[in-house]
């Protein structure tokens, strides 16, 4: 964060991927201002660093913490102004409150101006560490940020990982982390069911990354296996939690759960999703980018599928309304479509889109955990069963609650422009084959 001369602004994302501060120039001071948009943690980023020693801020500003349970943010040099120590602070109901009793708004600022400033940012939130969450494929690439990631969640009391092997090392390391949840690690399937016991969320990212050379067959033919056998372990251990799939092919691999689910008498498509945060993820970069947009404003709805032409970005339906030449509009859907190959060609057969998979997986794991917590207002794209189109499953925005899929938004595809439209059509052949053949394969398994 840099220092913000009156009238402009800067900001700086604590803690990745769900929130940011933003440190505003006001022609009377400076003012910090806490931002809910567009996924609403604004209070994980205060957790995470009020339990650091200290982080020096790029020009100007020091934040560091003055107990177990408070920090303060304060000019480094006495030319600026100073805040006050208690600015600040989680009480012993692990209550948050933040509030702008300090000089950063200025010696010279009026009563009045004050006064609304403190009422219009004071707030309370309650951090509720009280959610346990599975990652079956915690070993793995895409695994081991993703559990990392998970850790650092303040609403997760309980993270437990599973592998097939060398998930002990992950946990062990994980553990030394100080953040609250505890870490419990469980190798193979013996010690599967005693994973899922009492587990609100469950992540599947266990299976092959894709290779260059390797055909979707390929990929299926091993993924669906390990999707389907995991799968019947969530059934019998963890019937009511949320189940979020990442095995690719995604397409095929959410209604291969869904069959194995109806089988085990415990299906609630609610409950179950086919995460596709990354779509949405790589739209918002290559948008911003291309359009030199500030990233935390733009959000492109991505609906359809999660491979190749079935994901279709609505670029006419994004905020901030921004206009695109046809060549864009090409352009742009086409890198959306194709971003995991562009990773998979870069690693140079070394590997896949792990990182940015783990970025997405924990975004939309965090959503979920708002959303069980109480949050009403989560709303986040995701592959689940629809009736937004004649297909049995498709990826849409979505309102989550505490029992899952509360609504669809199915406004997403209207006034589609003519771009989206054929591309609707399109994708509609070849998301349709993949859902039938997700389905005859858990019914042929029976």
């Amino acid at each position: 964060m840099s220092w913000a001369p009156p009238g402009s602004y800067t900001y700086v994302s604590w803690a990745p991927p769900w929130s940011y501060l933003e440190c505003h120039g006001h022609p009377h001071g400076l003012y910090l201002e806490s931002h809910e948009h567009p996924h609403k943690l604004s209070y994980f980023s205060l957790f995470f660093f009020s339990r650091r020693s200290g982080a020096t801020l790029n020009k100007g500003y020091q934040m560091a913490a003055t107990s177990a349970n408070s920090l303060s943010i304060r000019s480094k040099t006495r030319s600026l102004p100073q805040s006050n120590p208690y600015g600040i602070n989680f009480n012993s109901q692990n209550h948050l409150h933040y509030n702008f009793k300090s000089s950063f708004v200025g010696n010279k600022i009026t009563t009045t101006h004050q006064q609304s400033l403190t009422q219009t940012q004071s707030k309370t939130l309650k951090v509720n560490a009280s959610f346990k969450v599975a990652i079956l494929g915690a070993a793995g690439g895409i695994g081991q940020p993703l559990s990392l990631l998970i850790k650092m969640s303040p609403l997760v009391s309980d993270l437990h990982l599973y592998d097939i092997a060398n998930v002990k090392g992950v946990a062990a390391d994980l553990s030394h982390c100080n953040t609250p949840s505890k870490v419990q690690d469980f190798t193979g399937n013996n010690e599967l069911s005693n994973c899922l016991k009492d587990i609100d969320i469950v992540v599947i990212p266990a299976g092959i990354p894709r290779k260059p050379g390797m055909t979707r067959d390929d990929l299926f033919n091993i993924n669906a296996n390990i999707v389907k056998s995991l799968v019947e372990a969530v059934a019998d251990n963890s019937p009511n939690a949320f189940i979020h799939i990442i095995s690719n092919p995604v397409n095929s691999t959410v209604p291969i759960a869904a069959e194995i689910l109806k089988q085990k008498g415990v299906y609630n498509p609610k409950k179950l999703f086919g995460v596709t945060t990354l779509d949405v993820v790589r739209a918002n970069t290559f948008v911003a980018q291309k359009k030199n947009l500030k990233l935390i404003d733009v959000d492109v709805p991505v609906i359809g599928g999660h491979a190749g032409i079935t994901i279709l970005p609505l670029l006419s339906k994004m905020k901030p309304n921004v206009s695109f030449t046809d060549d864009e509009i090409e352009e742009l859907s086409v890198r959306i479509q194709n971003g995991g190959t562009e990773v998979v060609e870069a690693k140079a057969g070394a590997g896949s889109a792990t990182l940015s998979m783990a970025y997405a997986a924990a975004r939309f794991v965090e959503s979920c955990l708002r959303a069980l917590d109480g949050d009403s207002d989560v709303y986040e794209c995701a592959f689940v069963e629809s009736e937004i189109t004649e297909l049995p499953f498709f990826a849409s925005r979505v309102k989550i609650g505490r029992e899952g899929v509360e609504g669809v938004v199915s406004s997403d595809l209207e006034g589609l422009s003519e771009y989206e439209k054929k591309g609707l059509e399109a994708l509609k052949g070849e998301l349709k084959g993949s859902i039938e053949k997700g389905v005859a394969f858990a019914n042929k398994e029976k």
